[in-house]
């Protein structure tokens, strides 16, 4: 299983921090958004390497953090070409164009690189294991303000998903997405199926939702928290959260 960190975005909600550096490598206590990741990642045997999509802007940036981390795995970093966030790939064309590239044909943990979490993603492989089929994450979401964007699911007591909707007016359920998937092998060719049929390209949702009318898809439940950096407010949030976990 390869882990591909998407990792292509400008963040313009975080500038000025991010208007010349990649969100993924900001700090949160002593390391980098992406080694909190993957250093957990690192830890999963069926984890063989890592491959990170950077655009054309912040390349050398990705390319300078990987002669100097601390990962045991090999780890590719990918410069899918766009220079601006107008003419940003999007996620979902970003994993046909790392596929295409390197002729993947594993098992992928896809991921955003620009999350933190207090748990392992070694649940949520075992958990793939276990059902066989493409997965996804979700949780239980209180507020219908917030379900409204993003993506949200209908599954059953099993975690099989029945649909699933990105930016909804009118939320199904209550399950929101976050952006860590595991596409099974034998599914990868639906990523060009699907974007050659519409489905949208911008968010890594969009895919998903796409897929579900596919083929299987189980959805696991989050057994801890996970810290959404998206703006500065949140940045500095999950910052003095650190400050109080990591003594």
């Amino acid at each position: 299983m390869k882990c591909v960190v998407l990792a292509a975005g400008y963040a313009t909600r975080l500038y000025p921090l991010t208007e010349n550096f990649p969100k993924p490598l900001l700090k949160v206590k002593d390391k980098t958004i992406l080694d909190h990741l993957l250093e957990d990642i690192d830890k999963i045997s069926e984890i063989d390497g890592y491959v990170i999509i950077s655009n054309h802007k912040f390349y050398e940036h990705f390319k300078n953090w990987e002669n100097n981390n601390n990962l045991t795995k090999p780890i590719t970093v990918l410069d899918d070409g766009s220079i601006d966030n107008d003419h940003r790939l999007g996620a979902v064309k970003d994993i046909e164009f790392a596929i295409e590239s390197l002729n993947l044909d594993d098992d992928l943990l896809v991921i955003a690189g620009d999350n933190v979490l207090d748990f392992s993603f070694s649940h949520f492989v075992n958990f793939y294991k276990e059902k066989k089929t493409s997965c996804i994450m979700c949780y239980y979401e209180e507020s219908i303000k917030k379900l409204q964007k993003c993506g949200v699911i209908d599954k059953d007591e099993t975690g099989y998903v029945k649909s699933m909707v990105e930016k909804p007016e009118n939320p199904p359920s209550h399950f929101a997405v976050p952006p860590f998937y595991i596409y099974a092998k034998k599914d990868l060719p639906y990523v060009k199926k699907g974007i050659n049929e519409g489905c949208g390209t911008d968010a890594p949702g969009s895919f998903i939702a796409y897929l579900c009318t596919q083929t299987d898809v189980n959805a696991f439940e989050m057994i801890g928290k996970r810290y959404d950096i998206g703006n500065l407010e949140s940045y500095k949030e999950v910052e003095n959260t650190y400050k109080g976990i990591l003594k």
